[in-house]
């Protein structure tokens, strides 16, 4: 059993920043990738940035330039620092975590609602 606790989100004005973190326990190892997913109402989940254990990273194009994924190997967390935020990047976002390859079972956090208004 991997468990995945998420924290940061809030209300904040277009323009501002938020950072979220999540903190991975139980049958974790810093080996897995890790990332983050958001979900809009009526919209699919999408991803937003990936980061695998040695510091390789991802983006969405709609997040890049803005949005800094990082982690922390032994303290097994991942955050996304969020910057210049959009009235569209409201969604509820999601820490995901997975093991490197093809297969495998992927596990999620509880979400954490991000909401970008004036």
């Amino acid at each position: 059993q991997v468990q995945l606790v998420e924290s940061g989100g809030g209300l904040v004005q277009p323009g501002g920043s938020l950072r979220l973190s999540c903190a991975a326990s139980g049958r974790f190892s810093s080996i897995y990738i890790m990332g983050w997913y958001r979900q809009a109402p009526g919209k699919q989940r999408e991803l937003v940035a990936i980061i695998t254990s040695g510091g390789s990273t991802n983006y969405a194009d709609s997040v890049k330039g803005r949005f800094t994924i990082s982690r922390d190997n032994a303290k097994n967390t991942v955050s996304l620092q969020m910057n210049s935020l959009k009235a569209e990047d409201t969604a509820v976002y999601y820490c995901n975590t997975k093991r490197p390859g093809v297969g495998g079972p992927d596990y999620w956090g509880q979400g954490t609602q991000v909401t970008v208004s004036s």
